[in-house]
């Protein structure tokens, strides 16, 4: 995993809630013009729970053939069962991933012992870098340090943590897992100099401030922490507006970037359905950011 901001793509539908192919082309774009280190999809953000196995791999395809190698390309594999989770590898595999992120199964409520053994199950059957989403304040069920290590020791390809963690556990994380373990963070890019004084490889972010947080990062390597964090300081309303939820995400994030981007938002069902009080304080919000450039 290269060290930088990787975005982490919404899903983006027509009016009868259709996959919307030219608006996914056009978000790999932007996130392409805005130096991203990476792009990732099928996570959170892409509302994952709510697309069939098939429109999971149409994704895979059409990012895969939109992203063209062009930065590292990764996926987050969902999925019920091991055999469910092992063909979504596999279509990562085929469209060239270059690392996928496995997410814990929804069903039911396990000892830790269980999920370790789903997880190993599906690391062996891959070479591919994997990373564990442990975000268990969205998910319900997460990893403690000893399950880390667990994991860790029987499958050398387990390299990353996708965490949505404060930059305190963050550190702690990092302490516990040594320097050859990559940790990146989300929370929409909360406590980022933070994250990044712990020893963060990165953040995976949605798109609709992505471009912001790549100049943060890249002024903070660059040695120019001043600079980082009054940029940081000037994205936090936002964040903190978009960040109130994973529902809220969905909701506002996706319009935030839409309104950027020039682009029209429609929901799946189910959904938060947007307010007027509330895509009033977001059309503020997006007059306060530069547009993304037009294509």
């Amino acid at each position: 995993m290269q060290r930088g901001v990787h975005a982490i793509l919404y899903a983006f539908f027509d009016a009868e809630e259709r996959l919307a192919r030219a608006a996914m082309r056009r978000q790999v774009d932007l996130c392409l013009q805005a130096r991203v280190a990476g792009i990732a999809a099928l996570g959170l953000a892409t509302e994952v729970a709510k697309l069939t196995f098939a429109e999971r791999c149409t994704l895979m395809d059409w990012v895969a053939e939109d992203v063209a190698r062009r930065v590292p390309l990764g996926f987050t594999i969902y999925g019920q069962s091991v055999a469910e989770q092992i063909a979504g590898v596999r279509h990562a595999e085929t469209v060239g991933a270059d690392w996928i992120i496995l997410q814990p199964p929804a069903t039911g409520s396990y000892n830790a012992g269980e999920y370790l053994a789903f997880f190993g199950r599906v690391m062996q059957a891959t070479t591919l870098p994997t990373a564990i989403q442990n975000a268990p304040q969205y998910l319900g069920r997460g990893l403690s340090d000893d399950d880390i290590q667990t994991l860790r020791a029987a499958h050398p390809n387990f390299t990353v943590i996708k965490s949505e963690a404060t930059a305190a556990d963050c550190a702690k994380l990092i302490q516990m897992a040594g320097p050859d373990f990559k940790v990146f963070n989300g929370r929409g890019g909360q406590e980022m100099l933070a994250c990044l004084d712990a020893g963060c490889t990165g953040f995976l972010l949605a798109p609709d401030l992505v471009d912001y947080g790549v100049r943060v990062m890249d002024l903070y390597d660059a040695g120019d922490r001043a600079g980082a964090q009054a940029l940081h300081d000037q994205c936090l309303p936002a964040i903190g507006f978009i960040m109130r939820s994973i529902e809220h995400l969905i909701c506002y994030g996706k319009r935030l970037f839409a309104l950027r981007a020039g682009l029209e938002t429609f929901d799946r069902a189910p959904a938060l359905r947007p307010v007027a009080a509330e895509l009033a304080a977001l059309e503020r919000l997006a007059r306060s950011a530069d547009p993304f450039p037009a294509t």
